[in-house]
């Protein structure tokens, strides 16, 4: 039989790519992760992990049982909800904070499998791209692209959001980059990182325009006007679009979520919270260690 306490430690190992970080997220030594993880891949008799000398990969295998792993712990969390809702009903109202691309692809289609578990808590999914302060209750739980530094807040890495570069199969200049155009995003984000690698790549070549959010960008790519940098959740799963990968320089983001931690353990924050934990651990394509 396998033993649950090894598979939750294989799993964090897997979600945060090294033992020292799965030993930080469980609160454990790095030699409990490094016992428990062996003891997991002798008990299955397969190597799930590649110990780098910086990280750990996950094998062939060790994917497989990854997706089963994150099953059985969505389960496992399942059922302590159910055990928590039994002594408290969950009610309320909940504001969550996330940037418009995780909002429109990605949690918005969820939002049956929230309302099925939890339908006394009205959530209030608000997509935006600039920061909330959750200080000031503008939010209550929020999702960002980046390391929160806002006073009294905690926070937990979920996934990387990795970019690309794509234009659509058709487009006119496809094979002659030279001629490449590209599709930028406008002033409001012009300090922002993805700005600066795309403008990066682009170099002397022209801006054909300027638009808000990668789901303004991917219309514009599937429009051919031009080439666009976007998060490889929208551009992979385009079956009209081509990612380009030559010459172009890796760019990622990471994903916090965020709470103040006066409400963290408030049961209808917390359910939001696993709520958009477990959404983002079943999508591959923000998977940390992936």
């Amino acid at each position: 039989m396998v033993d649950w306490e090894d598979v939750r430690h294989f799993l964090a190992v897997a979600q945060s790519g090294t033992l020292s970080g799965a030993a930080r997220s469980l609160k454990v030594d790095h030699a409990t992760v490094s016992r428990r993880l062996a003891k997991l891949e002798t008990d299955l008799d397969v190597r799930l992990v590649d110990r780098l000398p910086r990280s750990c990969r996950l094998t062939g295998i060790g994917k497989q049982v990854f997706e089963r792993a994150v099953e059985m712990d969505a389960g496992a969390q399942g059922i302590a909800r159910m055990a928590r809702a039994a002594h408290a009903p969950l009610v309320g109202r909940v504001m969550l904070s996330a940037p418009p691309v995780l909002v429109t692809h990605l949690l918005a289609e969820r939002l049956p499998d929230f309302r099925a578990e939890y339908p006394d808590v009205r959530l209030s999914l608000s997509a935006q791209g600039q920061r909330v302060s959750l200080s000031r209750r503008e939010a209550d739980v929020a999702v960002r692209f980046g390391r929160s530094d806002e006073t009294g807040s905690v926070m937990r890495k979920l996934g990387t959001m990795a970019f690309g570069l794509y234009a659509h199969r058709s487009y006119p200049h496809l094979a002659r980059p030279e001629n490449w155009q590209f599709i930028a995003w406008d002033q409001s984000y012009g300090d922002m990182s993805q700005q600066s690698w795309l403008l990066g790549i682009a170099g002397e070549r022209p801006v054909a325009c300027e638009l808000t959010h990668s789901s303004e960008h991917l219309v514009a790519v599937r429009a051919k006007v031009g080439v666009a940098g976007l998060p490889c959740l929208l551009g992979d799963k385009d079956p009209d679009l081509v990612r380009i990968h030559e010459s172009v320089p890796y760019y990622s983001r990471d994903v916090w979520l965020v709470v103040h931690r006066d409400l963290r353990k408030n049961p209808a924050i917390r359910a939001v919270m696993d709520f958009v934990s477990q959404v983002i651990a079943k999508e591959p394509l923000l998977r940390i260690g992936r």
